[in-house]
């Protein structure tokens, strides 16, 4: 999971957000309470998903239990999600963390190079994926098909070279996120809900694959990682007709779909996964969006940039990264521009600071523990704008109107 799903508090009606907010926190109670209190760090936007299409299809197979007061909800108490749906979505959510976590130890990626940590990492990811998978057998689902989507993704990377297909590279993804959506429809006992479903979650993982790799398109390039837009030759406007289009297809899926209660599903697999494309490539510079552009080739081994050049940057491109030259603000003395720059481990004691103190989620900028960059709280992350007011009945339009709309106050 990627965590592309990020539902704005404004696009939301307010049952939808706390039912939202409902699937998260029992995702993360799940996770603590089936696997212990580290592997709440796995927790994430896509994840809760699964959850909410099992209460969508059956709401009797899982429940809703008062959990206590959490520092992430400002130390406020809220009903959460339980049952068979949210232990779905917290096995899911386990052994794909630990496949991307020894995925990242076997690249020696960062800090994972580091022998300690990379030894620590393999304990953890083998932990995980073993209780991932004990959790899974209890609910009938096995989780060797999402090992097996991970353990064939790095040979179909090294077997895709230009003008092969994108989607070869999505497959692995799309085949674990479709098992784990037709197996909701197992959990709440309908089983006509499976094929449409594992056409949703296909999609769904392609378009979450292909955005990631959308936003890493500079990163990859500066450091000589594999990136699929990259070595296939794809453009990012055939990357954009690709989203688009599944997008559309997950929407199809859903009406062939039996749900007592859709609204929650629907608002998230149409109208967020759609907000999650234009978001990621709305933010592309324009020159990206020329038919012709293509995305950057890591540099060949050995290459050293002319002097003066930035080492990710090729010939006429921008650095990554780069913004335009911002006013100067006296009241800003460091190179960033942000404030005082902080080292790893005072960095982590301000961050204790401001998780302990809920700023994290509840304040309004607070500002980054490393680079003092202001940033958004978690419940006050909104990508749609000043002027976005609250959703009304023409905000979608699905012939499911009222019964799919995200606004269920009509």
């Amino acid at each position: 999971m990627f965590g592309i799903i990020r539902p704005c508090r404004h696009r939301l009606s307010p049952t939808l957000r706390t039912s939202w907010l409902a699937h998260l926190c029992g995702l993360c109670l799940a996770l603590r309470d089936d696997h212990g209190q580290l592997a709440r760090t796995v927790t994430n936007y896509d994840g809760l998903v699964i959850s909410a299409l099992v209460e969508a299809q059956a709401p009797t197979v899982g429940t809703r239990r008062k959990a206590g007061p959490c520092p992430l909800r400002g130390m406020r108490p809220a009903s959460v999600a339980e049952g068979a749906g949210a232990r779905l979505a917290g096995a899911v959510s386990l052994v794909l963390a630990a496949a991307k976590m020894r995925d990242h130890v076997d690249d020696g990626d960062g800090a994972f190079r580091r022998a300690p940590v990379a030894g620590v990492a393999r304990r953890v990811a083998g932990r995980w994926a073993r209780q991932g998978a004990e959790t899974g057998e209890r609910i009938g689902f096995s989780t060797a098909v999402l090992l097996d989507a991970v353990s064939r993704q790095g040979e179909l990377e090294r077997g895709l070279g230009t003008g092969a297909s994108v989607l070869l590279a999505t497959e692995p993804t799309e085949s674990a996120t479709s098992a784990a959506f037709a197996h909701t429809a197992v959990l709440a006992g309908k089983p006509g809900n499976a094929a449409p479903l594992a056409e949703a979650g296909r999609l769904f993982g392609r378009v979450a694959h292909l955005l990631d790799a959308v936003e890493d398109l500079d990163e990859d390039a500066a450091t000589g990682a594999w990136n699929p837009l990259a070595a296939t030759g794809t453009t990012l406007p055939e990357a954009r007709r690709l989203c688009d289009d599944a997008v559309f297809g997950v929407r199809l899926a859903l009406r062939e779909a039996e749900f007592d209660d859709g609204k929650l599903v629907h608002a998230l697999l149409v109208h967020e996964l759609q907000a999650a494309v234009t978001r990621t490539f709305g933010h592309l510079d324009a020159d990206r969006q020329d038919p012709n552009w293509r995305a950057p080739q890591a540099p060949p081994p050995g290459w050293r940039p002319p002097p003066g050049q930035h080492p990710g940057q090729h010939p006429g491109q921008r650095p990554p990264g780069w913004e335009p030259p911002q006013p100067h603000d006296p009241s800003h003395s460091d190179k960033s521009g942000w404030g005082r720059q902080r080292g790893w481990f005072h960095g982590c004691a301000v961050a204790s600071v401001l998780c302990c103190t809920c700023q994290y989620c509840c304040r309004d900028p607070y500002h980054d523990p490393w680079t003092g960059e202001p940033k958004s709280g978690w419940c006050a992350n909104c990508d749609c704008g000043d002027g976005c007011s609250g959703c009304d009945c023409n905000c979608c339009d699905c012939d499911c109107c009222c019964d799919g709309c995200c606004c269920d106050g009509c």
